[in-house]
């Protein structure tokens, strides 16, 4: 039985397409490339921000975007959500009207790719937000995570320069999300979670992407006590999990990783003396997805 309740579908026409070049050797050769497209997002009668986006479950990345950046509460209610696929827009209404010209002045840019944003008051919050002390984290989950997850068809696999994020439990992958930028990934999958109602509790974070301040952030922001990439670390992405209690993992290929965070949490009950391969080489998935 597929453990994904939402998987990527890398044959979908509408993120990718081909492009024609000239290899190494001066030689005709084809690949595959994932496309981007503006969003325009609207909270009610005002505009938000314009995303570059791969164009899928944008219902899922307006939700997540507006939840990771405070200008909706989890328990907040919303009355619709209106996806015009031709303007390439998408309008939240909720029956209170907001105003966030004070907090778009506020905006600053940070390091992720598609230029994500970050607002000047998430470090606030983020100082009050409490990980649960008892998650753990069984390095056999982590294995299995890995492999699982690396040897998904999925778009990362088949075009690359693209992020993945998966939400997990246990050693079972549920939800993976991919799209150009790895804070749009992890906003789609909080979006998933706030609109099917699905919470932190027992949940592990993977993503393909580098462990920046902004994904640490918001994994804190969403609860989720333990974030794995297969990538490395900014020196405030580290700075920052510490301060949390965040369990940050990285540099996780095979059965090797490095924790440099909430080691607390790690319950080693897997042999990590035989190499195993998690597949993440497949097609050459590794060429281009380190940042």
């Amino acid at each position: 039985m597929d453990e994904f309740l939402v998987a990527p579908d890398p044959d979908d026409p509408r993120l990718s397409r081909a492009v024609e070049g000239i290899d190494h050797s001066g030689q005709p050769a084809s690949t595959r490339v994932p496309v981007e497209r503006p969003l325009t997002l609207y909270l009610n009668g005002q505009e938000i921000v314009t995303m570059m986006t791969i164009g899928d479950r944008p219902d899922c990345l307006a939700i997540g975007y507006l939840l990771n950046q405070a200008m909706l509460r989890p328990d907040d209610v919303i009355d619709a959500i209106e996806f015009d696929e031709e303007l390439d827009v998408i309008v939240v209404r909720t029956p209170v009207r907001t105003n966030f010209e004070e907090k778009l002045k506020k905006k600053t840019l940070t390091s992720g790719c598609a230029q994500g944003t970050a607002f000047g008051d998430l470090l606030e919050r983020f100082e009050s937000i409490r990980l649960d002390p008892d998650a753990v984290l069984r390095t056999s989950w982590l294995y299995a995570l890995s492999r699982k997850i690396n040897t998904r068809p999925s778009l990362y696999l088949t075009a690359g320069a693209i992020h993945g994020c998966v939400l997990c439990e246990e050693d079972r992958p549920l939800v993976y999300m991919e799209d150009v930028g790895r804070h749009n990934a992890i906003d789609k999958i909080a979006g998933w979670m706030a609109l099917n109602r699905v919470g932190p509790e027992g949940k592990i974070f993977y993503t393909t992407g580098r462990l920046t301040s902004e994904m640490v952030i918001k994994c804190v922001r969403m609860e989720i006590p333990i974030l794995i990439s297969r990538s490395g670390f900014t020196a405030w992405g580290v700075d920052l999990a510490r301060q949390a209690g965040l369990t940050l993992i990285g540099r996780a290929k095979g059965k090797r990783f490095l924790c440099v965070s909430g080691a607390q949490r790690l319950r080693y009950d897997a042999d990590a003396s035989e190499p195993v391969s998690d597949g993440a080489n497949r097609k050459g998935a590794d060429r281009k997805n380190e940042d």
